[in-house]
């Protein structure tokens, strides 16, 4: 997608005049990277922002004995990178391609010029920062309230979408660290999932939900 008719397709940027988003859209510089390939690690200077074109982000956290807690997925026209703009303070968690991925770069001094000009934009920043804290606020009580075959079930929902045919884009490993739990317990809840009838596996990292209300209730449990 061009960059300009992706800044269109960006929330933050949708309400800017033409002439402004075609002036970002020019200093955007496109980059590419492979599947397992760090674009910044957790306390890397950060100096610039990225929309995701095509592929997909994961976005984590790393713990002090190696173990990776993934925070979220992030796909086509998923923004990122963007909190340093505030305060120039280091990356806070790590951003990987899970899979081949083209996202567009876009330097913070470009955006900081465009706020200064129109400092109305702001309050679209606040807006996507508090869904972040809101998305955050959310995974901590799942986290202490859901057992795993619920966060489990909630987390093949998000990631299924509106498709009950879906290819999971993530290993076996990345999807437990989503779920915060081991492989082996997710593995377990996703056995239990096809015994019960409600979801079926067509192939590698291929699935079928079968019984989609059968899910959406052991996901509030």
């Amino acid at each position: 997608m061009p960059a300009r008719r992706l800044l269109d397709a960006v929330r933050l940027f949708d309400a800017l005049p033409d002439d402004v988003r075609q002036r970002l859209s020019d200093q955007m510089e496109i980059r590419r990277y492979a599947r397992g390939e760090h674009l910044f690690h957790q306390g890397d200077p950060a100096t610039e922002m990225f929309v995701v074109l095509d592929g997909r982000i994961a976005i984590a956290n790393q713990s002090g004995d190696g173990r990776e807690s993934v925070i979220v997925i992030l796909e086509h026209g998923g923004l990122f990178g963007e909190l340093a703009l505030f305060d120039d303070a280091p990356r806070s968690a790590d951003g990987r391609a899970v899979a081949d991925t083209e996202v567009a770069c876009l330097p913070y001094e470009s955006v900081r010029a465009v706020l200064r000009e129109k400092p109305d934009l702001l309050w679209i920043m606040v807006r996507l920062l508090a869904e972040r804290l809101r998305a955050t606020d959310e995974a901590l009580a799942d986290a202490i309230f859901l057992d795993v075959p619920a966060r489990t079930a909630k987390r093949l929902l998000e990631l299924a979408g509106d498709d009950d045919e879906f290819t999971l884009p993530l290993t076996q490993e990345e999807l437990a660290s989503m779920i915060g739990a081991s492989r082996e317990r997710v593995n377990k809840a996703l056995a239990l999932f096809t015994k019960l009838g409600w979801l079926e596996v067509e192939g590698r990292g291929q699935y079928r939900i079968v019984d989609r209300a059968a899910l959406e209730d052991r996901a509030m449990l």
